[in-house]
Formats: structure tokens, C-alpha cells, sequence
């Protein structure tokens, strides 16, 4: 007969030699967690009043029941809040929680073997089975016990009472409290407190606390207008030439673009413009005496990138305009472009911040075939990046002091992502209500690492997805997938730098459309102002650029004009205010409609429900069937409802799921119907 080993060390040095779990009395496993960036790496996005819904495989050993919470807070928070987490199916758990202001969000989980709901079950299954279960009485007599001493008030006293009901119960010949304790036992105010006040024995709490970065409301819905502060005069010089106009010209169009509808107007760089290789008109490598150059070949010896050109007006001025915007219910937006002119202080103070060629000169920016000998790009793997860094901050907290609030980044994939993680926030911890957008058209995961590292919003590839089964592609891609945590689209037709093929020609009816798919399909779009509002589609000879690009010489617009399409965005800018629908790019749902280029969607917020049917066909009356998702809407398939066109004010009658449509481009190449049910 074996006889045990006596163990001569204390049980504490044995365990911890046995190299034993913390406790291995915790059962319960979570994973595949989402929304989950990159294993936590990364924060989601939200606005205020964004409901954050979350999922998680969760599950024990055995065939005991167990309880699962969603824990979440606010960054100034000491406590946590947490909900239940429901049973979706095949061990997938989920929840959700409501983000009320800005700042960073954690949340986690923690879930547990559930003994009390366990023994729930276990009574039912005897019960069922016509056994008696005075013991199972006494233990549910503990657990009420157990739950009352955690409990105040008239939970503490009720559940004193269930306890004693369930010892009652238990005794013999005592039928009456038998069959009370047995009902009370599966009643649902037993149930919400075991609930309220659960047993929680060595818990699991996911490994890691994830993160929501809850920007304001303006990083979800905004509408923006681009101008060049410097074509914004009315007046002419000799000869008819334009007169260089100022930020005072600028404040003069205000009403006008307050009344199109917009709340951000985004001005091109403003600093001193270089002398240096200045180009000329249509980019030509030599500019005429009087020639006014890029505004992207930023600085001078009149300063850089915390400096005003003075053609456009003094600070004061600058701030005044910013001051008179927000009295016309807009922002000022400021262009970041990281890079400098040959006159640029920098150049001259911090040579080592720029690449040198083999012959010690500076390596100006090139985009083969392209070439902007006007341009020396910063070289961010300089020795000296320390100090580069802290004056990109220091530039950024400038500007924020001069009132901005909002960034767009000319070409942010050409710099490191760290560098951008960091600077974003290092500048938000001084103005945490700051908003960066990134002008990236280059590779998807390049542009999707530039939101994760803390762009707000992005450009996207809208501007060349043009029939049916692109856009639709597109807008799963950004609505279905992981990005809907993090990436927020901001859709813009066209821009300055670009002059897309499918609006070349100048034809109305492809204005209208490419303007009410980012109008109504994104929360977030923007338009280059007069230029496309006006419909200039002129290339230059075989580029997806303008001629006469007012990148290289002022403009003069005429800014009394008015068109269609200028009616309709001041029309459907009033419509995205006053539809809730509209204010957001998530709530995106297509259906189905059998022609390729009728493309039909509907956005759902709440009561307000929105169908828009577009036809992406700029040529050719289109008609056919549209199936309405009338179980999403609680709509009978016999069911007779009447939907508003808040295009043309138009009313239809329409009865269950499909109905028929009709759109002539020279029309109009679009429905915008209001579910009125």
C-alpha cells in the first residue's frame, strides 16, 4: 500500500512552485470581442449620444448558467457603470452603452458562474419532473440570504422575506409555503434581483480595458465649403485682372454660404507665399512678374507656418473672420501642409530637417511624373526629430489659439504614423475639442491606420466610385466592416487638386447625382466651393486636374449666380438639419431595386426614416421596382402608407414592400422620401 509523501515546506511554497493559476476556481471565458481595434491597440469613434454596441463569445465548463456585464466609464470618472449582457445565440453575448459627452470612454467585461440562476433552473427541470425539493428550498433560503446583505431598503427586506418564505417552504406538511416558495422562485421580481444584487464568485474580467474617443458632435456631422480666401474679391483691376482678395472679402460671403447651408469653411493655406522657383500659371515651372504662386509653397521672409500672407490681411483680421463665421453658425478650417518654400525660415534655421542630395542641396518634392521644385518636403527621419516634432506642436497650438478648431492635413500619409498619434494628442490635451481631417488618397490600410492613430474624419475614395455596384461595395466596406468603429467619411464630389473624369464633361445631371450621394449617403461631405457649385468641369488636357486651377492664379467668381444645383444644396443642406437621418453614416441599409443604375437606401434614426431612390444614370430615364424593408418599419405587407418627397414636396401613396419608381436625370436623378407610417 502507497503511502503519501510528507511535505515538509509550508502549502504556500508548494502551490507557488506548482506554478498554480491566481484561482483556479474562475471558469468563465471571454473573447473575440467587438469592437475591438487591433487587440485594444487603438480607441473606436464616437460623438455624444452614440449608443456603443458590443459583443463577446462567453462561456464555461459544464452546464451551469452563468452572468455576464458590460462595465464602462468616463475618463473623469472614479467609478464604474456596467449593464447586463443578454444571450445572442451560440455562446455570443452582447450589450450596449450610451457615450453623453466628449473625452475618452473605457469599458470592459467581467462574467461569472451564475449559482443562483443555476439553482433557478436546476428547481424548474425537479419541479417539471414532479420531484419535492425541500433541500434546494434551504439552498435558495442561503443565496436570498446572500443577496440581502448586499441589498438596502425594500430590496433587503424583500429579499429577507424570500429567504424566509424558502426555509418556511422546506419544512414538512407546510404546502402553502411550498408552493409560494416555489413560484416566488421562478417569479420575474426574483429573478431582476438576483440581477441586481448577483452572487459573484471568482469572476473574469476581460484582460484588457478598451477605448472610445467621443469627439464632439461636429466630427460626425458636418458640411463643408472650401474657398480661396485670395479669389474672394469682386472687384477687378486694370484690364479686367482680378484683385487679390482678403480675409474682409471673405466675410462678405458669409450670408451667402450661410444661406447654401454649410458650417465649416475651409480656407487653403494663409501663410506667406515663397518667391523661390514660384510657378506659375496652370503649374507652369516660371511664374510672370505679378504671378501670385501656390499657396501650398508656404513660407518667406515674411515667416511660415505661424504667419499671415499679407495680402489677405493682418492676425487681427484673421481672428476677426473666424469671430464672424461662428456669428454665421460656421468654423474656420486651417490646411496643414507640412512641407515649405526655399524662403521658408526653416530652411534657412533648420537645414537638417531637409533631405540633401548628394550635392548638398535640398531635395525639392517630387510625384513622378510630377515636380514642385517650389516645395522642399520636411524630412521626418532627420536626427534632429525631437525638435522638429515640438514645433509641429507648438504651430498647432498656435493656430488653436488663434481660435481654430478644426485641421485639414494635406498629404498626412507621407509622414509617420507615430508622429501623428502623438501630435494629435499632445494638442488635445491643451484643446481636447480640436478635429483632424486626413486628405489621404492613397492605400486603404494606410488611410485606415491615419484614423486609428487619431484623425477624426477622412477623405475617401467616393470621388471615384461612381456606378451602382461601386458605390455599393464602398459603402459596405465603410458601414459593415471594422471601419464603421473608426473611420468617419467625409465625402467631397471634387477638390481643388482634382477634377474627376466622370464630371469632365459638364453635364448637369452628373453634378446633381455626385452631389446628392455625398450629401445623403455621408454624414460628413464638403464641396470646392464655387467651382463646383457653379459646375467649372474644364481639364487640364488629359489630367483629373482643372485648367486655370486657382492653385496657381486668382480667380474671380461670380458669386450673385445661381443654378439648380445651387438650389438644391441649399435645399438638401436644410434637409440634413432638420432629418436626424441624415446625421449620421452608419444607419445605412440598400435595398433592393432590379436595374443597374437605380440605386435605392434607406437611413433610419429613431421616428425619422428616410428612402432616397437616385438614378446613377446622368443620361437615361430609369424605372422599376423598389422593394421597402417593411419589417424593419413595422410596415404590413398590406399595409397602405404615404411617402413625402422632401425634394419636390410630392406625396405618394405606396402599399407593403414594393412599389414603383421613376427618375428622368433632366428631372431630377433623385427621391428623397420621408416614411410617413
Amino acid at each position: 500500500m502507497a503511502t503519501r509523501t510528507k511535505i515538509s515546506k509550508s502549502a504556500a511554497a508548494v502551490f507557488k512552485a506548482a506554478n498554480l493559476p491566481a484561482d483556479g476556481r474562475v471558469r468563465v471565458v471571454i473573447e473575440r470581442v467587438t469592437p475591438e481595434l487591433d487587440g485594444g491597440r487603438f480607441p473606436i469613434k464616437a460623438v455624444p449620444g452614440d449608443i456603443i454596441a458590443v459583443e463577446a463569445d462567453i462561456f464555461l465548463d459544464g452546464h451551469d448558467k452563468l452572468a455576464a456585464r458590460l462595465m464602462y466609464k468616463h475618463a473623469d470618472d472614479s467609478d464604474w457603470s456596467e449593464v447586463p449582457m443578454g444571450f445572442i445565440n451560440n455562446d455570443r453575448w452582447g450589450s450596449s452603452f450610451s457615450v453623453e459627452k466628449p473625452g475618452l470612454y473605457a469599458y470592459t467585461f467581467e462574467a461569472w458562474v451564475d449559482h443562483i440562476a443555476s439553482w433557478q433552473h436546476e428547481v424548474g427541470l425537479k419541479v417539471a419532473a414532479g420531484q419535492r425539493i425541500t433541500s434546494e428550498l434551504k439552498a435558495g433560503a442561503v443565496f436570498a440570504e446572500g443577496m440581502a446583505g448586499k441589498a438596502e431598503g425594500d430590496d433587503q427586506s424583500t429579499l429577507e422575506w424570500v429567504a424566509g418564505l424558502f426555509r418556511e417552504g422546506a419544512e414538512e406538511y407546510n404546502e402553502i409555503q411550498y408552493n409560494e416558495a416555489i413560484r416566488i422562485a421562478h417569479s420575474d421580481q426574483f429573478t431582476e434581483l438576483l440581477n441586481r444584487y448577483p452572487e459573484r464568485q471568482s469572476p473574469t474580467r476581460f484582460e484588457r480595458e478598451l477605448m472610445v474617443d467621443v469627439d464632439r458632435s461636429k466630427a460626425g456631422f458636418s458640411t463643408w465649403y472650401c474657398l480661396f480666401p485670395r479669389s474672394a474679391s469682386q472687384e477687378t483691376g486694370d484690364g479686367g485682372a482680378p484683385v487679390h482678395g482678403t480675409f474682409r472679402d471673405v466675410e462678405k460671403l458669409l450670408p451667402r454660404i450661410e444661406a447654401l447651408g454649410f458650417d465649416v469653411l475651409y480656407l487653403p493655406p494663409i501663410h506667406p507665399i515663397g518667391q523661390a522657383f514660384r510657378k506659375g500659371k496652370n503649374n507652369n515651372v516660371v511664374s510672370e512678374p505679378g504671378e501670385p504662386g501656390v499657396p501650398y509653397g508656404i513660407g518667406s521672409e515674411l515667416g511660415g507656418h505661424t504667419a499671415i500672407h499679407p495680402e489677405l490681411g493682418t492676425l487681427d483680421d484673421f481672428k476677426h473672420l473666424i469671430a464672424i463665421a461662428k456669428n454665421h453658425g460656421m468654423e474656420v478650417a486651417m490646411d496643414l501642409a507640412i512641407q515649405v518654400s526655399p524662403d521658408h525660415p526653416w530652411a534657412k534655421d533648420h537645414p537638417e530637417w531637409f533631405k540633401k542630395r548628394p550635392d548638398g542641396t535640398i531635395q525639392y518634392a517630387e510625384n513622378p511624373p510630377k515636380k514642385y521644385q517650389d516645395i522642399y518636403p520636411v524630412y521626418f527621419e532627420t536626427e534632429d526629430w525631437q525638435r522638429l516634432w515640438i514645433e509641429m506642436k507648438e504651430t498647432m497650438l498656435t493656430w488653436a489659439s488663434w481660435g481654430v478648431r478644426i485641421i485639414r492635413v494635406d498629404n498626412p500619409h507621407t509622414k509617420p504614423f507615430q508622429f501623428w498619434e502623438w501630435l494629435i494628442s499632445e494638442v488635445k490635451k491643451v484643446y481636447p475639442d480640436l478635429i483632424f481631417l486626413a486628405e489621404a488618397f492613397t492605400k486603404p490600410k494606410v488611410m485606415q491606420q491615419l484614423a486609428k492613430r487619431g484623425f477624426a474624419q477622412s477623405y475617401t475614395y467616393f470621388t471615384w466610385r461612381n456606378n451602382k455596384r461601386e458605390l455599393e461595395e464602398y459603402m459596405k466596406e465603410l458601414t459593415q466592416s471594422e471601419m464603421k468603429s473608426y473611420y468617419r467619411p467625409n465625402f467631397w464630389p471634387t477638390t481643388h487638386d482634382i477634377n474627376p473624369y466622370i464630371l469632365q464633361s459638364g453635364h448637369e445631371p452628373q453634378f446633381l447625382i455626385r452631389y446628392l450621394l455625398a450629401a445623403t449617403l455621408s454624414s460628413n461631405y464638403g464641396i470646392y466651393g464655387p467651382s463646383f457649385e457653379l459646375m467649372e468641369y474644364l481639364p487640364f488636357p488629359g489630367k483629373e486636374e482643372y485648367i486655370d486651377s486657382e492653385k496657381y492664379e486668382i480667380r474671380r467668381w461670380d458669386w450673385s449666380r445661381t443654378n439648380r444645383l445651387t438650389y438644391l444644396i441649399g435645399l438638401v443642406n436644410r434637409l440634413r438639419r432638420e432629418n436626424p437621418a441624415l446625421q449620421t453614416t452608419n444607419n445605412l441599409t440598400f435595398c433592393r431595386i432590379d436595374d443597374d443604375a437605380l440605386m435605392a437606401y434607406l437611413k433610419v434614426t429613431g421616428s425619422n426614416r428616410l428612402l432616397m431612390v437616385i438614378n446613377t444614370d446622368a443620361y437615361n430615364r430609369r424605372a422599376a421596382m423598389v422593394q421597402v424593408p417593411t419589417w424593419q418599419l413595422g410596415i404590413a405587407d398590406d399595409q397602405e402608407y404615404i411617402v413625402h418627397d422632401l425634394l419636390t414636396g410630392a406625396h405618394y401613396t405606396w402599399k407593403g414592400q414594393w412599389n414603383y419608381v421613376e427618375l428622368d436625370p433632366y428631372l431630377l436623378p433623385m427621391h428623397l422620401l420621408k416614411m410617413e407610417v
